[in-house]
């Protein structure tokens, strides 16, 4: 199935999300999703939920209960961007 996706490979329609999707477009970026790493996605979709924004690193963090360092180890770059990007949710802007 080809996703419909921006430039920087969010998708153009985040209402389509499921974690078949998630899984789906993390494999078109040559990623395989750790269960950590969806239970964290899962995770940040609720918090955008409850609070229509994507968390900052340090707020997200606490949320989850795992040290920043930890996040920033286990998914090799700045956290957020994938997590958002993968969970369907909007391109976070600024220092997330």
């Amino acid at each position: 199935m080809a996703l419909d996706r921006t430039g920087n490979g969010y998708l153009v329609d985040p209402s389509i999300w499921t974690e078949e999707i998630m899984h789906e477009m993390a494999a078109e970026d040559d990623i395989t999703l750790s269960d950590s790493q969806v239970t964290q996605i899962l995770a940040a979709r609720e918090y955008f939920s409850d609070n229509s924004s994507v968390p900052p690193i340090r707020t997200f963090a606490k949320y989850v209960k795992i040290d920043k360092k930890v996040l920033f180890k286990e998914w090799l770059t700045g956290p957020m961007k994938p997590i958002t990007k993968y969970g369907g949710m909007p391109q976070p802007t600024g220092c997330v």
